[in-house]
């Protein structure tokens, strides 16, 4: 008997060891149709700059487990994966991850599903091998448009329902869709989980500097407007 069990033992497949990390995030980036080929690019640049920065970088290595893994998801009326899962714990695999950013061809098009959007980050993180001590999923958009899909509140509900987290970085530009108001319309309609929070960014600069921002904030789990948010963006407000 024992030796059958044994031979069972050796048959049976091995399962994959779960990479274990302080946080998953989705990297969910608005590609819809009121994103053009210049901004999408500026976008990635955008990310790749911030998940570089130095402040980034530490906010990082000082986590519970020293690591983190993300994604970068564009989603249109489809989504697309920019970048699949990479572990990142220092310099030296942030780099990579943000080479991995430039130069992938353009995957996401159409009007907007944000619902669709919020699930398909949820499936990132259920099926991937990796095992976080936090879930984020990290919406940015320009405006509140869900052509197709479910409901926004309804699969918003559903990915917190599951534990995860979701936080918004609207985009605020003149002339689109709910202007200023974009930020109420996220907060009311889009983000939610324990810690949940959005932070506005508007064209140009302020948008990189937004996405740093809410990176070391997410990384070191923390919302603003506490001192210990205020301790860790400290290096950001003194080098801009």
């Amino acid at each position: 008997m024992r030796y059958l069990i044994l031979a069972l033992l050796l048959a049976a497949p091995a399962t994959a060891q779960q990479v274990e990390t302080d946080l998953e995030l989705v990297l969910l980036a608005d590609a819809s149709g009121s994103i053009d080929a210049d901004e999408l690019a500026f976008q990635r640049q955008s990310y790749a700059t911030a998940i570089t920065d130095p402040a980034v970088v530490a906010a990082i290595e000082n986590t519970l487990y020293g690591s983190i893994a993300v994604t970068y998801v564009e989603w249109a009326t489809n989504q697309a994966t920019v970048v699949d899962w990479t572990i990142i714990a220092d310099m030296q695999s942030a780099t990579a991850f943000a080479d991995a950013l430039i130069g992938p061809p353009r995957q996401a098009t159409g009007r907007n599903a944000i619902g669709s959007a919020l699930l398909v980050g949820m499936a990132q993180i259920d099926s991937n091998d990796i095992r976080g001590f936090r879930r984020v999923i990290d919406f940015s958009g320009d405006s509140m448009g869900n052509t197709y899909g479910p409901p926004i509140t309804q699969a918003r509900d559903q990915v917190v329902a599951g534990g995860i987290t979701i936080n918004a970085l609207p985009i605020l530009r003149d002339g689109r869709f709910m202007g200023s108001n974009l930020l109420q319309a996220y907060t009311d309609n889009i983000i939610g989980g324990p810690g949940s929070f959005a932070i506005p960014a508007e064209s140009g600069p302020a948008f990189t500097q937004a996405v740093r921002r809410k990176l070391i904030l997410e990384i070191a789990g923390t919302t603003p407007g506490t001192e210990f948010a205020a301790l860790l963006l400290q290096p950001l407000q003194e080098s801009e």
